[in-house]
């Protein structure tokens, strides 16, 4: 491609598509506030994708997650097409829904048993259900920033606009995220910060008798990536263990990410309850719940016509064994160091702060910042206008990163070359960046 991407086709289409779809995009997520048009991609293909207008882009945003073999891998191209040719929807059970959901308790540490759903908000809301059935207790704790769908329960104090906004950090203030939400969604809901174990613990020894359980993303991913401190997920086990209170690992994003097992199998810390989607079905929708027994089978009935569906199961299959392919999870993680090595080393070169981690085939960029972040508000210390020259710049040159934060993913598919074409873009990119601070 150029070394200018031009995208007239794409501004022309979301100019037509606004006068018929409601703000041009059939999710917000498609349009962040920092472009004045979405890319329109024409087909993707391994890790590359390609727009309307003929230009190609290594892509680090896997769909926000699901496309962890790449796109169009033909595994599961192949898997999908015998499936269709048998049918896509019964309103029955099939035999791959059995071999699927066995192979789920093999490999998801806290699975005893699964439950589907479409979407992982829907399995989030199914969740809070099951525990809250399972204790007969009503309150959930969540944390700032911790996203784990749009449902009024779910969508709270998720994306604040600043740290006044959230109030004081010892009893942070619940903040909502859409118009139309119902305020009194919020009154079972206890927003603490991340990362605070003390905080968990006064909020425990006060008020355990009404809290269900304590929900949480292992790795906080809804902003540039938040890390676990060293012994807060082992802290927040044993803590929930000792008051009778549940621990849900919302591994949407980390599940099949960081390993086959997800996040909990990674840190080797096992949550009650489990949901997971996204890169499970590499493409296709999928989602569920995985628990022991007596949780996710505490007289909740999850109901939803195309749960399950054996297109997405056939996915499924085919994204656990390839996944289950020696050397796979190494390889991205190799991938993944080169990056962000890479980037820090281009950065101390053109004199930039920034901070730039990885885990596993998860990792992020965050500019004015020196180290991690340690929760949500944090995050006000990222240096937004910089990340948002860096990320234009190199989507025009055929680098494609996610629009509005610096958290990324790496793909079976991804190969040295699209590392050396990265780093090479990053570092005239930051050069750039370097001459106009200077």
């Amino acid at each position: 491609m150029s070394d200018r991407a031009k995208t007239e086709k794409s501004k022309e289409l979301f100019d037509r598509a606004k006068e018929s779809i409601v703000g041009g995009v059939a999710s917000t997520l498609h349009k962040s506030e920092y472009e004045e048009y979405p890319i329109y991609i024409e087909r993707g293909k391994g890790s590359k994708l390609y727009d309307v207008d003929g230009n190609e882009y290594i892509d680090y945003m896997g769909g926000f997650g699901p496309m962890i073999l790449g796109y169009c891998p033909p595994a599961i191209g192949e898997a999908v097409i015998e499936q269709i040719a048998k049918g896509s929807q019964f309103a029955a059970p099939t035999e791959s829904l059995n071999d699927v959901s066995k192979k789920l308790t093999e490999i998801i540490p806290c699975a005893d048993v699964v439950s589907y759903q479409g979407t992982g908000t829907e399995a989030n809301m199914v969740i809070f259900r099951m525990v809250r059935a399972y204790t007969g207790k009503d309150k959930i704790i969540k944390f700032e920033g911790h996203y784990h769908g749009w449902s009024d329960e779910e969508m709270i104090s998720f994306a604040p606009d600043s740290v006044k906004m959230m109030g004081p950090r010892i009893k942070p203030w619940k903040t909502l995220g859409s118009a139309g939400q119902l305020v009194k969604a919020t009154e079972d809901i206890i927003v603490l910060p991340w990362n605070d174990l003390a905080l968990v613990q006064k909020t425990l020894k006060r008020q355990k008798h009404e809290i269900a359980a304590i929900i949480t993303e292992p790795i906080m991913c809804n902003c540039e990536v938040v890390y676990p401190k060293p012994g807060y997920l082992e802290g927040l086990r044993e803590v929930t263990a000792e008051n009778d209170v549940l621990l849900i690992f919302d591994e949407i994003i980390t599940g099949f990410r960081l390993s086959l097992g997800g996040a909990q199998e990674y840190y080797k810390i096992t949550p009650d309850i489990c949901s997971f989607g996204k890169a499970v079905a590499g493409g296709f929708p999928l989602a569920g719940v995985a628990g022991k027994r007596e949780i996710v089978g505490a007289d909740v009935h999850p109901v939803g016509t195309f749960n399950a569906n054996p297109i997405s199961i056939a996915a499924c299959k085919a994204t656990i064994k390839e996944l289950e392919k020696p050397g796979v999870y190494d390889r991205m993680a190799r991938l993944t160091r080169r990056l962000t090595e890479g980037i820090k080393a281009i950065a101390k070169k053109r004199n930039i702060i920034l901070y730039c981690e990885g885990v596993a085939s998860i990792w992020q960029v965050a500019f004015g910042l020196r180290e991690r972040m340690n929760d949500f508000r944090d995050n006000f210390g990222v240096n937004k206008s910089d990340y948002q020259i860096f990320r234009k710049g190199c989507l025009e040159r055929g680098i494609r990163l996610h629009p509005s934060r610096g958290r990324f993913y790496t793909s079976a598919a991804h190969t040295d070359e699209d590392v050396h074409r990265t780093l090479f873009v990053v570092d005239e990119v930051l050069s750039q960046i370097s001459k106009r601070q200077n």
